[in-house]
């Protein structure tokens, strides 16, 4: 196996100011475009475009590249060429007032409806009692009562002749009336009525019973005559009635002419008030049972404009940062009244899917599947094509009484999901529904390839981005800078971070420093300073790993010789600060059957991964060594001082040379060290972390004392990670 010696070129992929297409930032064109994300952009044009069923989009990729970004972006200029979606809005439904109306109209028709419906019911409070206090009602009314007092009068006074003629008096007391017998045209007292024969008696008796008949016949008429009388006087209410609400409503059908649901409401309108005309005719002088009107009479004919898109202009693009439930489908509100909760279709809120509706809904799919039943809900709007609005108690049989049941409406609209890419992997996996439902997946790059045209690009966003962030203008040089951090953020000299939260953090530190400083520009030195403020803030942990090696509590050694002994290297994660930490790793060796022990596996310190690259340096030892007769040793391998889990294969290389070196009793350099992964054929292999693991070490060896030897080997692999 060959092995070169790396120059400090090869170490550091300095970024050539020359290749920055400004002097500074403040010079730079405005950059709209998206940088490196083709693949993603050209997914999400494609789901944008087609509409079909199922096609909607998910975009992966880690937080902070951008991914909102750029899909607002693209979605604001599709969206501007779309028409403008309808307005929707919730009305009572007279016949089942459980079940409220939605009615679709053109955008901005909503509230035009509802300040009509407001008019309406003001000028009905005005015009009915004008219509039934005018001279014209009166007269008709008086016209009725004189004809069924006329009927009444006219019935007693038929009655009263045919008394008369036999010789009998009808007369009219407090409590109704009454008969006797007359003389000479005076009613008869009861001293006279007995001197009378009883012949005389006898006949005068049954002529009285006779017309009080004929009186009870007449009196059972009366309720009659009263209901009759009162169908007159309905009638002539419902006639006035209708007549005013006609002349109410006229303008308001005349507005919505080309409406035909609207005219259907509007006739269920004039049909309500008509049948409800009391509430519009307060009553001065309350009689017992007569329903005096309040304002919530009225509240029946409000119009609850649910989506409303007069000021939209294209179609809608929301974003919903918290989608639970009810935010997502929308709710029925309730009003605690005298103990009791109730509720009408004037308390119906609306969704994220009501006002995205005709257009897009960009949702974190994260903060979706948090919230319990947000992804059903979902899923189960998307595949009936319309929004249902229900409790969640009613969903899940919970509660047993009567609620509001809205009609549902009509749903159009493209749901991007937004989120990582171990997600959308489960998803897939575990939801047969997901690929159904979200066919584009829209995969963001991590980063792009560095080359001069690339580097001019990426010099563009970060004057685009610091226009965007009203920051102090960045020098050449402060850009170069930005940008070789950008490749060490993804641990390729010959790749650039796409990651925009990072690079717009980034921008601001730089910018703060450069205040500090007093500065108009944001020159190199004051990148640097934000990067290594960064660190600084985050090393607490580094600092006191580093002071107990250098007081030799955690024992390495950086120079000498040692047999069975080698410094390798690690890479702890705090949060979003990583850095390198050497190991010692010793290996021993005696007289045995051929088994490698891993400690750390057998304290169940080992990870997985760990334990496998032991395993694989032991097929690679009896590859080498004993292919045709057992290998009589036994070994052990252990981190020395670890007191933690010991996770990866990159350490294997070094706990092969330990090995190595235990077995053949040849020292080991200590001003080396090793870090790679080796595989059954002996082949060292790449592994992560290398430019925190080169710098840990060397770090290390400065608290000693750097003596011109010290390096560390690292897979060939690896170079351009560099």
């Amino acid at each position: 196996m060959g092995s070169k010696t790396l120059s400090p070129a090869d170490l550091y992929q300095a970024c050539d100011p020359a290749q920055i297409p400004f002097e500074s930032t403040a010079g730079a064109e405005d950059h709209a475009e998206v940088v490196g994300q083709s693949r993603a952009l050209a997914a999400i044009e494609f789901g944008i475009g087609i509409r079909r069923e199922g096609y909607n989009l998910y975009l992966a990729g880690s937080t902070g590249l951008g991914k909102q970004t750029a899909v607002r972006r693209f979605i604001a200029e599709r969206a501007e060429q779309l028409p403008t979606p309808s307005d929707w809005c919730y009305v009572n439904n007279f016949a089942k007032v459980q079940q409220p109306r939605a009615l679709r109209l053109p955008p901005g028709q909503g509230r035009r409806l509802r300040g009509g419906m407001e008019s309406l019911v003001k000028d009905l409070q005005s015009a009915m009692p004008a219509a039934f206090q005018s001279e014209e009602y009166r007269t008709r009314a008086q016209e009725i009562s004189h004809e069924f007092e006329e009927r009444e009068e006219q019935a007693f006074s038929a009655l009263g002749d045919r008394a008369q003629e036999k010789g009998i008096a009808l007369i009219p007391t407090p409590n109704g009336y009454t008969l006797a017998p007359v003389h000479h045209g005076k009613p008869l007292g009861s001293d006279d009525f007995d001197k009378l024969s009883d012949e005389e008696k006898e006949r005068i008796q049954k002529v009285i019973e006779e017309l009080k008949q004929e009186l009870r016949n007449t009196i059972r008429q009366i309720p009659d005559w009263n209901k009759e009388s009162a169908k007159h006087f309905d009638a002539l209410n419902r006639e006035f009635a209708e007549m005013t609400v006609e002349q109410c409503i006229g303008e308001l059908r005349q507005a919505f002419a080309e409406q035909p649901a609207v005219l259907e409401y509007l006739r269920a309108v004039k049909d309500d008030v008509v049948a409800h005309k009391d509430d519009f005719v307060p009553d001065d002088s309350p009689k017992p049972g007569h329903r005096q009107p309040s304002g919530r009479e009225h509240q029946r004919y409000e119009v609850n404009v649910l989506v409303d898109h007069a000021e939209t202009k294209g179609a809608p693009v929301v974003y919903e940062a918290n989608p639970n439930y009810h935010n997502l489908v929308g709710r029925v509100e309730h009003l605690a009244q005298f103990g009791t909760l109730i509720t009408n279709f004037t308390l119906i809120n609306p969704g994220a899917l009501h006002r995205a509706n005709g257009g897009y809904l960009l949702v974190d799919v994260r903060k979706l599947l948090t919230h319990p039943f947000s992804w059903d809900a979902l899923k189960r709007a998307l595949r009936s094509g319309r929004i249902r609005i229900e409790s969640l108690e009613q969903m899940l049989s919970l509660v047993s009484t009567i609620s509001l049941e809205p009609e549902t409406i009509p749903l159009d609209l493209k749901v991007v999901l937004v989120g990582d890419r171990l997600l959308y992997y489960l998803l897939t996996e575990y939801d047969p529904e997901f690929a159904q439902l979200f066919k584009v997946n829209a995969d963001f790059s991590e980063s792009f390839e560095r080359s001069p045209e690339s580097t001019r690009a990426y010099a563009n966003l970060i004057a685009s981005l610091a226009g965007q962030e009203d920051l102090r203008p960045i020098e050449r040089q402060g850009v170069a800078r930005i940008i070789e951090h950008s490749s060490r953020l993804v641990e390729d000299g010959g790749h650039i971070s796409l990651h925009m939260g990072g690079l717009k953090d980034l921008l601001r530190e730089a910018d703060y420093w450069a205040g500090e400083a007093g500065t108009e520009q944001v020159a190199a030195e004051h990148v640097e300073r934000a990067v290594q403020a960064r660190i600084q803030r985050s090393d607490r942990y580094r600092e006191l790993l580093y002071r107990e090696i250098q007081r030799g509590t955690i024992l390495i050694d950086t120079e000498g010789e040692r047999v069975a002994q080698v410094n390798g290297l690690s890479v702890l994660q705090l949060a979003d600060f990583r850095f390198g930490q050497p190991s010692r790793i010793t290996a021993t060796a005696r007289l045995g059957d051929g088994e490698v022990i891993d400690i750390e596996r057998e304290a169940e310190m080992g990870g997985p991964i760990h334990s496998k690259g032991v395993m694989i340096l032991s097929a690679c030892l009896a590859h080498r060594y004993a292919r045709e007769r057992p290998l009589s040793l036994s070994a052990t391998l252990v981190f020395e001082q670890s007191y933690g889990m010991v996770e990866g294969d990159s350490a294997s290389a070094a706990e092969f040379c330990a090995l190595l070196s235990a077995l053949a009793q040849i020292p080991l350099r200590q001003s080396l060290a090793v870090t790679g992964s080796i595989n059954q054929l002996g082949q060292v292999q790449a592994i992560g972390g290398v430019n925190e693991k080169i710098e840990g070490f060397f770090d290390v060896c400065r608290l000693h004392g750097l003596s011109g030897e010290q390096g560390v080997i690292i897979p060939a692999a690896n170079v351009e990670h560099l």
